[in-house]
């Protein structure tokens, strides 16, 4: 009941229970339990339908509970504070002490000793994540580290980690543009290309632990070689780093915006074949899916604003059906999302009761 207000807003408890297929004394039972344990709220009367008399609202009482999200990047410690329903109370920023994992167990254990009475933290990296551990973080240099369990004995504090793009995409899902949707694809661009997919409601997770992975698939096999050697992948177009090798002498992907802005002619190639690219990967992915929205997002998402057209010719040439059939949701982007996504992931995995102390 908690989680279907949560994700779909406030209702009465008659559209509660129609929509859980609870009994009144069930939902009778439920509904006092989560109100004098603070979770939920009574509220304001609304009318819901032509007929009949308005109906008590039944709200989530955000305050009740409150989760530490962080983000890794190679040099960077991103942390926001949320409260139950994902709405940030406080952000924080520092360069990461070192790379080595103690000291970035911590350095997380200080922030989090600075906001007292946390329900949960979540961690959230790009790397491969088995179970808490953190199986491979190239950008750390990390194989094999058991981040959740130290975390835990550092803080005395429920711990998750996850994927950092298998996090943002269940946090759109719960809190964000994907609210209530069963099936979304978010895709990522920025330092990586990254995807995850929901379907039936659901986040997608492969056999091996990995995220769904789109950024290989073939835009033109005479293009670039990416780092693995593949020649004319969507990563060897649309990285942020590959892009600033192609413009010598441009030392920040900001700048390169602006050099392409401004009708520079060989960043506005870049960019352009950035954007078709990323036009493939579009409708690649909603080919496979047919979701009900594609979300796209990043810290390289200043690409679309350079190269829509040819973001939109990538999609009419690889979409087989009419492209106006996909609902395409461009998100603005920094990185407190990312940490307020390991909020997020917090709060799911408490309330799915998936979270080892």
């Amino acid at each position: 009941m908690l989680l279907e207000v949560l994700i779909h807003g406030a209702m009465p408890r008659a559209e509660i229970a129609a929509r859980l297929h609870l009994s009144r004394p069930t939902l009778t039972r439920v509904t006092r339990t989560l109100v004098l344990n603070g979770l939920l709220v009574e509220g304001e009367t609304q009318l819901r339908s032509s007929t009949g008399r308005p109906s008590e609202m039944l709200h989530v009482r955000g305050d009740s509970h409150h989760f530490l999200g962080v983000k890794l990047t190679a040099d960077r410690l991103y942390a926001a504070v949320t409260d139950l329903t994902a709405q940030v109370v406080d952000t924080v920023d520092q360069p990461l002490r070192s790379t080595d994992p103690a000291d970035v167990v911590a350095q997380i254990a200080d922030v989090a000793a600075t906001f007292p009475a946390l329900t949960a933290i979540g961690v959230t990296l790009g790397g491969i994540v088995h179970h808490g551990e953190v199986a491979q973080a190239e950008f750390l240099g990390w194989v094999n580290v058991p981040l959740r369990d130290d975390l835990v004995a550092a803080t005395a504090i429920p711990t998750a980690v996850d994927n950092d793009v298998q996090a943002l995409t269940s946090a759109e899902h719960w809190f964000g543009a994907g609210a209530g949707l069963s099936s979304m694809v978010l895709i990522t661009v920025g330092a990586g290309v990254g995807c995850g997919v929901i379907v039936d409601g659901k986040l997608v997770r492969g056999a091996h632990g990995l995220p769904p992975r789109l950024a290989h698939i073939l835009v033109d096999p005479s293009g670039p070689l990416c780092g693995y050697g593949h020649r004319g992948c969507a990563s060897s177009y649309l990285m942020t780093h590959v892009m600033l090798r192609q413009l010598d002498g441009t030392p920040s992907y900001e700048e390169a915006v602006g050099r392409a802005l401004a009708g520079d002619p060989e960043a506005r190639r870049v960019f352009d074949n950035a954007g078709y690219a990323l036009g493939v990967l579009i409708g690649t992915a909603a080919n496979f899916l047919d979701p009900q929205k594609v979300l796209l997002t990043g810290e390289g998402l200043a690409l679309y604003e350079v190269s829509e057209g040819r973001v939109r010719e990538g999609i009419g040439a690889s979409f087989e059906a009419d492209p106006a059939l996909i609902d395409l949701d461009v998100q603005p982007f920094d990185f407190s999302e990312w940490a307020r996504s390991g909020a997020a992931l917090a709060i799911r995995a408490t309330l799915t009761q998936n979270l080892p102390t």
